[in-house]
């Protein structure tokens, strides 16, 4: 794992529509970029609602050498990020980090079954690559809404042929879980990346057939799909303060925003390092993150502020910081 990126300054190369809803976005820097692992990612500075918000993207493996390129979905419950992406075009100045990885290949195990749901194969898409160069067992399961929404689906057929499976929505096509799993070898580990439903499934699956836990590596994107972004409102207690979260903003940017300190890393729903008491509320939680166990969320005492959100309510928070008397 590799957590020493550098804010840079990069150029747009190249912005292309490569699927439906799908952008691949090129970008170029005064140094050149340093070589990167499959699952790496670099974070993007977006203006938002007149801040500064930080996104984050999967490395795609077939940028030009020393420059990076990343995959972007317009999402339909945006909160401004991928609307940003969109609007970028060839010519315009950002700021970006170089690669950093937390999605990292072991390298260890006899086979892999790599799973991947709609623009969650721009990770993926970099470890099949990585696998057949290194002569590795493979077989990858790949889902998406329809043929078209798909990116890197001919690249990927040509790359692993019939060890590729697509599995398209709107066909009525789904991932057979258990069978892909059951296909692995014993010590075979599994990586995916995909919206939340999709990671749940598989990790049901995976702790159905008895699997350790150790050799199921994930990275999630997006929402639940329980509910569309709302404005909600959040009292901090030890605050004298009530913030508002807009629809398109995160609840850890308000808090920033408003002046209230936070402990953050990930951005992701991954780390836990945001996760803030919930002490009281009126709308239901969305919970986004896959750091809370099913149990703790049930509880609904505790929320990952950088992704999680109260479907259109108010709550009373403790971040566990107190202001200086």
């Amino acid at each position: 794992m590799k957590n020493d990126a550098v804010w840079t300054d990069a150029t747009i190369v190249a912005a292309d529509d490569i699927a439906d809803g799908v952008r691949r976005i090129e970008f170029a820097t005064a140094k050149p970029m340093p070589a990167f692992d499959p699952g790496s990612h670099i974070a993007i500075r977006a203006p938002i609602a007149g801040g500064q918000a930080i996104r984050t993207y999967s490395c795609l493996p077939d940028a030009v050498p020393g420059q990076v390129a990343v995959g972007v979905k317009l999402h339909p419950h945006s909160r401004g990020g991928s609307r940003y992406m969109f609007s970028l075009k060839v010519g315009d100045k950002v700021r970006i980090t170089t690669p950093e990885n937390r999605f990292d290949l072991s390298w260890r195990a006899p086979d892999y079954l790599l799973l991947a749901g709609g623009i969650g194969v721009t990770p993926i898409y970099g470890m099949a690559q990585a696998l057949v160069m290194h002569g590795a067992d493979l077989r990858m399961e790949y889902g998406g809404p329809s043929l078209g929404a798909m990116p890197f689906r001919e690249p990927l057929r040509t790359l692993l042929g019939d060890r590729l499976a697509v599995h398209a929505q709107d066909e009525g096509a789904m991932i057979d879980l258990d069978t892909a799993i059951a296909r692995l070898s014993p010590a075979g580990e599994l990586y995916i990346c995909g919206p939340l439903p999709m990671l749940e499934a598989a990790k049901r699956a995976w702790a159905k057939a008895g699997r350790a836990t150790s050799r199921f590596r994930y990275e999630v994107f997006g929402d639940t799909g329980r509910f569309s972004e709302a404005p909600f409102t959040v009292r901090v207690a030890g605050y004298d303060r009530e913030v508002t979260v807009p629809s398109d903003r995160s609840l850890l940017d308000a808090l920033e925003e408003a002046g209230i300190p936070m402990i953050h890393d990930c951005r992701r729903g991954e780390c836990g390092l945001c996760a803030v008491d919930v002490l009281d509320h009126s709308g239901e939680i969305d919970h986004r993150d896959v750091f809370l166990s099913d149990a703790e969320k049930g509880e609904g005492t505790k929320l990952c502020a950088c992704v999680s959100r109260i479907a259109g309510g108010r709550a009373l928070i403790d971040t566990g910081y107190r202001p200086q008397r």
